[in-house]
């Protein structure tokens, strides 16, 4: 996957950039990714229990660090 998406997801998370997480959850090819954001952003709209935004947010963060890390151990095995 592209190391790009994941440093955006973040940056978007990091910064409330709400419609700007909208639109990669749309293009990104990465299907957990746009799963982890809709659960996130439907959280962050609708829930009223603060646990359960937080749930979605940290499965969220921990999913793209996830990501990033195994998108450097590619990069370190290929080249």
């Amino acid at each position: 996957m592209d190391k790009a998406e994941y440093d955006r997801a973040l940056y978007y998370t990091h910064r409330s950039e709400w419609d700007n997480l909208l639109i990669l959850m749309v293009r990104t090819k990465d299907d957990f990714l746009s799963r982890k954001i809709e659960h996130f952003l439907h959280a962050y709209h609708f829930e009223h229990d603060y646990k359960v935004i937080e749930s979605h947010l940290y499965a969220l963060l921990r999913y793209i660090d996830h990501a990033t890390e195994m998108t450097f151990q590619d990069i370190r095995l290929h080249g």
